[in-house]
Formats: C-alpha cells, structure tokens, sequence
C-alpha cells in the first residue's frame, strides 16, 4: 500500500464500494443461510479466504492505499455499528436474519431442515458427538442457530416455550419436552 492522498471523488468511490458490499454480502448470507457462518470445513475456510480478498480489492479499487483502507475499514465499522443498532429492533432483526431451525425432533432427524440449512448428516452426528450425546434418542431437540451454531437439547429437561418460540419448526417437540 502506498501513503498517497485520496481526492474526494476516490474516497466517495471507498465509501461507497464499501457500503454495496457490505449490503451485498448481508443479503448473500440471508439467501445462503446461517451456513454462511456455521463452523468452517476447508472448503468453507478457502470460501472465506477468497471472499474476503474479493471484498476487500472491491472497496479498495485498483490502487489500494493506506488512506483508502483506512477509509474502508472506518465505513465498513460505521456500518456494523449502524446494523447492531437497527438489530434491536425485532421485526428489522427477523427481516435481517434467518431464524433458527429445527434440525431434530424428538430423536428424530428431519432430513429436510438438513436440506434447507445445507448441513449434512455427517456434521450433524459430529455435532452430537461433540455433545456428548451417545443415542438419537436422548435428543429432545437440536436446533441450527442464527450463528451457524448447533444447538443440542437432551431429553429428560423441560424446554421454556420462550426460549424456543423462535425456532421455525418448534411445533414438532413432543408436548412432554416443553414447558409452557
């Protein structure tokens, strides 16, 4: 990077090359889903790598400068501030992220949410071991979270109807596993 002077017609480019891929990238994760940005693979680890150099040459332009990757990195901070903030609102929240989804129910697998969620059964049972959970049946619930997250819920505790309102499939628990 060289120390030169940004004009303003430059900088306004950083700004807002900035901006579009941020937008850009928040809808892409919305239409992918939480997979996006669920525990990385090496394909998932190469995707990111990539992404990020693709980005980041996008905001930059074709002469990247020390000033205009201090501009970019202070817009693309000013907008995750901005995001965080219109996040507390819960409608603008819902319409922003994916909910999480059911992706066991009951012991049983629900194959489709896998689809939908494009989580393979193998990192689906690596989750479970992970958990320390030795049958299907001692599943009560396990849930792909907004983060990319897995979620494992056993059977046998009561899960607060609350804590899983949001849960898009929640419906399919057994009525013994929920507290109301």
């Amino acid at each position: 990077m060289h120390l030169v002077r940004l004009t303003w017609a430059d900088a306004c480019a950083v700004i807002v090359s900035a901006v579009g891929v941020y937008v850009a990238f928040l809808i892409l994760v919305r239409l992918v889903g939480q997979r996006a940005l669920a525990a990385m693979s090496s394909f998932d680890f190469a995707a990111v790598i990539a992404l990020g150099a693709v980005m980041g040459r996008a905001v930059l332009g074709y002469t990247p400068t020390l000033t205009a990757g201090l501009l970019g990195m202070g817009t693309l901070f000013v907008l995750q501030a901005v995001f965080g903030r219109l996040r507390r609102n819960r409608r603008l929240d819902r319409t922003m992220s994916n909910l999480p989804l059911l992706l066991m129910a009951n012991g049983e697998i629900l194959h489709d949410n896998l689809r939908k969620a494009q989580i393979v059964e193998d990192e689906l049972r690596q989750k479970l071991r992970l958990s320390a959970v030795h049958r299907y049946e001692d599943v009560a619930a396990v849930i792909f979270e907004r983060t990319g997250a897995i979620s494992v819920l056993r059977r046998g505790e009561s899960i607060d109807s609350d804590l899983i309102s949001d849960v898009r499939g929640w419906e399919l628990l057994a009525p013994e596993h929920i507290r109301r």
